[in-house]
């Protein structure tokens, strides 16, 4: 239809052929930046925890008495009366066996707790990724394409001002607002009917509220992000040319401009994705979600110290792994950055 290049197709006919040492070199780096990031992540994780404020021992028997033989008969049999190093060892040696240890609070192993709570982390994290990175592309290409005009202004303004907005206070306002409308804890009723149908519409009825903040604080970066690139390609020449050969303002928008666009936007989402998985620990709380942010705070609370190591490890990978694939995404979907 346009024998005009855009500056994706360009940069991949100039780029020299990709070599395969290089790439797979590249892949490696990337790969070991993140097992190095992830290491330091586990000695973090470890030392962080130990240094709050509160006796771990005394925490777990809150409200109940005890002989001060028995706190030390259990500080002993938990091997939190050995040296700081030697429980630092035996903690690096069972998680390299995958053992993550067992919590104090639920006695069962931490692997165990944090895969029955990962299902509803995922879904609230996922829905909520999905609708807003379509809003924020849909919004942040509007506002482009109409920079300055009263769509912009409000869409730009409402985004500030959400992103700016502290999670913990929108989940609170929408709480009052809306709790005689939808459900304000937890993921399904007891009383909701076993077949998949019901379940499904009670857990949907039950997301609403915290699918509407995690989106509401989120989105904005994607649509301004969306934006400002989207500015940048407007005044380039190909766009020029495609407007002078007669292709219609939304044909040169859709086939052009956005595409190019969308490479910072692509990379935001998956660096973002860690970020949301692990912000979900405010969301969780204030909606009494059971996912892995309120076991978060459960152990926090409890001074749980294997339940906390276990999610900051998970929570943190999880971020650390986005930020892995977007770099490796970042390099096929731009031949620029394959070039370099």
């Amino acid at each position: 239809m346009s024998d005009t290049l855009t500056p994706t197709e360009e940069a991949l006919a100039e780029a020299p052929p990709p070599t395969g040492g290089g790439g797979l070199r590249y892949v490696l780096s990337k790969i070991g930046g993140g097992l190095v990031s992830l290491a330091l992540v586990v000695v973090l994780g470890f030392l962080l925890f130990r240094v709050l404020p509160g006796d771990v021992i005394q925490t777990m028997f809150r409200g109940r008495p005890a002989a001060p033989e028995q706190l030390a008969a259990v500080r002993r049999d938990l091997g939190l009366d050995d040296p700081l190093y030697q429980q630092f060892f035996d903690y690096v040696g069972r998680l390299l066996h995958g053992d993550l240890g067992e919590s104090y609070v639920y006695r069962v192993p931490v692997l165990q707790k944090i895969g029955e709570r990962l299902g509803p982390t995922l879904l609230l994290v996922g829905v909520s990724t999905v609708i807003a990175v379509a809003l924020g592309l849909w919004l942040g290409t509007r506002s482009a394409w109409h920079r300055g005009g009263r769509f912009d202004r409000v869409a730009t303004g409402v985004a500030l001002t959400l992103w700016s907005t502290p999670t913990f206070w929108l989940g609170m306002l929408l709480l009052a607002a809306a709790s005689g409308l939808f459900p304000t804890a937890g993921f399904v009723n007891s009383d909701t009917a076993p077949d998949f149908l019901s379940q499904a519409l009670d857990v949907a009825h039950h997301m609403v509220l915290p699918t509407i903040t995690l989106v509401a604080v989120i989105y904005a970066q994607y649509q301004l992000v969306m934006r400002s690139s989207l500015i940048e390609e407007m005044g380039s020449d190909y766009l020029t040319t495609a407007r002078a050969k007669g292709l219609r303002d939304d044909l040169v928008r859709r086939k052009h401009a956005v595409p190019n666009a969308l490479l910072p936007t692509v990379t935001l989402v998956f660096l973002h994705l860690g970020f949301v998985i692990a912000g979900a620990v405010t969301v969780e709380t204030v909606f009494s979600w059971p996912g892995l942010g309120l076991l978060t705070y459960d152990a926090l609370s409890n001074r749980d110290l294997p339940l906390l190591q276990g999610t900051f490890i998970v929570l943190a990978g999880a971020v650390i792994a986005m930020n892995v694939l977007a770099d490796l995404l970042y390099r096929v979907l731009d031949p620029r950055v394959r070039a370099s």
